[in-house]
């Protein structure tokens, strides 16, 4: 008899090599009918596999993330079933399941496929998933695995086998379909009841440019047609929401091949825009005692070998700048703690001067392959709203906790109300991922899981997602759409304090080394406008929005009171705008709609003669005739209610 933990701490005895799924059926049939896959000792299982040992049992239905990722995963196997049928010769690589649904990588060599193709896809797919065909894990010796990509002619496999140790290769078989496979599958096809081919891109061999380029075919699985049907509307709605299609439309940003991919061009409306956050935020940074300083878009290379970010980055990074002297280099700085690291350093502190809170908006470079580039999601070239926190050990608790409130507060006045907090720390299996020693990492996990604790934070704990030099607190935001996104970071750092040789001179005259936190709420502004966009729709939080009001004479002779108007609302500090074209009210009503200005103020014959506006709401919604005092404090009473003081 083995011991089997359950989550819940409740331990089952049963006879060894029993299966996750006759320990599901011993629980209840219900249960076993929907368990998909599991997890043992934390390795991925089948439902299937004997257990042999003691240890914890975790079973997973379609509602659990690792349940859909087992579905997608095994989905993955289909379709390229399908694709091996309707494409014969083809060469199969990699299939993983990602966050929503699966790609396939494939050298289609002869054959292309686009959209036209995907309902035959789709078809041959759900028709193999029919067939209820169980999936089995086997294991293969190297030299069998070897040769039957051989056979195959398949480099890629073979590639990927010659790089695997013997004894650790297992084939997964499904039909009359054999794929090299670690694992984690649902128990058949026959779970599959709704497939749709998404897209098809370009993707390098193991994401290198100097490999051949294939065909990436992504796709997405549901046990029920109705969740595919939702899935597709709210991808229709998506595509209404994406940032780039409405940064196009409300004129905020553009890119220039000639500027060169990945680095954005800020439009008027953009600028005006960022200002905005950037001076809401400096506003409740200077009343938490920051103090702003600015540093060079470069730095000389031995900076950031010195802090490790050369290490991190310097390979896969934009090539060092040479100067006309000899051996000297700079880099485009890929981050902005080591300038602030030696900002610190220029003065010598005592424990009585700290904390010293250093905040920047500054701009870093990174190299990022030209295909994992989108929109102002992934740039080049991005403004992390940045700060720096030096402190001693007993400020680390309050500062951090400080840090939490400021996050909260922008979060919550830009409508990211629904958000998990996530501790990320290393990963115990790979510690040469990350610089330092054993015991500052164990201080700064529990530093920031403490100061969660005492916030009363919802969060969850999880392993390898630390930065290289310390643990981090992240905001996971749920947008308007269900999607998931990491806003706002709060890093403990140990490490480059160190590295820098920072001290302060303490009560007992003796030298200390201070602690850093690193923190940036907004991340980048570039992805978080990009966020915000899609959150919302374009429709920005009135306090926020370039442009509040727009001015619509109804005739050329209602052109002096509009400007009456305009004067009155800016006095008022109401950014407005006047339509004067020679067009109709009713086409300039649209165009305003399209350009998400929250108020239209139509102004004829009746309006100037009871010196009023006729005020229409952004969606339609007529809110009557006021004058610009009334109209003034309808702004204030709305931007006030959203807009608090930190």
């Amino acid at each position: 008899m083995i011991d089997i933990t359950l989550p819940d701490g409740a331990v089952k005895k049963v006879s060894e090599g029993t299966t996750p799924i006759e320990i599901a059926k011993s629980i209840s049939e219900g249960l076993a009918r929907n368990v998909i896959s599991a997890k043992f000792n934390d390795t991925t299982v089948e439902t299937t596999t004997p257990l042999t040992e003691d240890g914890t049992l975790t079973l997973y239905t379609w509602n659990d993330a690792e349940g859909k990722k087992a579905f997608w995963h095994s989905t993955s196997h289909v379709v390229a079933q399908a694709l091996e049928e309707l494409y014969p010769g083809i060469k199969l690589t990699i299939g993983p399941a990602i966050e929503n649904g699966f790609y396939y990588d494939v050298d289609f060599g002869e054959h292309t496929v686009s959209e036209k193709d995907f309902p035959a896809i789709e078809k041959k797919a759900l028709e193999i998933a029919r067939g209820k065909h169980d999936y089995k894990m086997r294991s293969v010796s190297k030299a069998d695995a070897l040769q039957y990509y051989k056979d195959q002619h398949n480099p890629y496999k073979v590639e990927l086998i010659e790089n695997l140790e013997d004894g650790s290769i297992t084939f997964c078989d499904h039909s009359t379909f054999t794929d090299l496979c670690r694992g984690g599958h649902i128990p058949n096809t026959g779970s599959i009841k709704a497939i749709k081919i998404l897209s098809v891109a370009g993707a390098y061999w193991r994401g290198d440019e100097n490999n051949k380029q294939l065909t990436r075919v992504y796709g997405i699985s549901f046990p029920k047609q109705k969740e595919l049907t939702e899935y597709l509307e709210l991808l229709e709605e998506a595509k209404k929401r994406d940032h780039r299609k409405l940064g196009k439309e409300l004129e905020l940003f553009t890119f220039s091949q000639k500027v060169g991919q990945g680095l954005p061009l800020w439009l008027p409306n953009g600028a005006a825009l960022r200002e905005r956050l950037e001076q809401f935020l400096k506003k409740a940074q200077k009343k938490a005692g920051y103090e702003m300083v600015v540093t060079p878009h470069i730095g000389q290379k031995e900076l950031y070998v010195t802090s490790g970010h050369y290490a991190k980055y310097g390979e896969d990074s934009f090539q060092p700048i040479h100067t006309p002297k000899e051996d000297e280099e700079f880099l485009l700085k890929p981050m902005n703690c080591p300038h602030h690291c030696e900002i610190y350093n220029s003065t010598p502190f005592s424990y009585k001067d700290l904390p010293k809170r250093y905040a920047e908006f500054g701009t870093v470079y990174r190299y990022e392959q030209s295909g994992e580039l989108h929109g102002l999601t992934r740039v080049r070239g991005f403004t992390q709203d940045d700060a720096h926190i030096f402190c001693t050990t007993e400020q680390l608790n309050d500062e951090f906790k400080n840090v939490i409130d400021l996050t909260l507060y922008v979060l919550n006045s830009l409508g990211f109300d629904n958000f998990t907090a996530q501790v990320s720390v290393r990963d115990l299996e790979n510690p040469e991922k990350y610089i330092g020693n054993t015991d500052d990492w164990e201080k700064a996990e529990q530093a920031i899981i403490n100061a969660a604790d005492e916030k009363g934070l919802n969060y969850v704990v999880e392993s390898g997602e630390a930065a290289f030099y310390g643990p981090k607190l992240d905001f996971m935001v749920k947008d308007a759409l269900g999607r998931n996104w990491q806003l706002g970071t709060i890093q403990v750092d140990y490490n480059l304090p160190k590295r820098f040789d920072l001290t302060y001179k303490g009560s007992d005259n003796e030298l200390h080394r201070p602690v850093m936190i690193h923190r940036a709420p907004f991340g980048s502004i570039e992805r978080f406008v990009a966020l915000l966009l899609e959150h919302t729709g374009g429709n920005f939080p009135l306090w926020l929005i370039p442009t509040q009001a727009i001015v619509l004479p109804v005739s050329e002779k209602h052109e002096k009171y509009a400007e009456k108007v305009l004067n009155s609302l800016e006095n008022h500090e109401i950014r407005a705008l006047i339509d004067n074209r020679n067009e109709t009210v009713g086409k300039k009503i649209r165009e305003a709609e399209l350009k998400k200005i929250p108020f239209m103020l139509i102004v004829g014959e009746q309006e100037e003669s009871s010196e009023t506006i006729s005020v229409r709401r952004h969606g339609g919604e007529d809110l009557g005739s006021l004058n610009t005092e009334a109209f003034s404090d309808l702004v204030s009473t709305e931007i006030n209610s959203t807009l608090k003081s930190f």
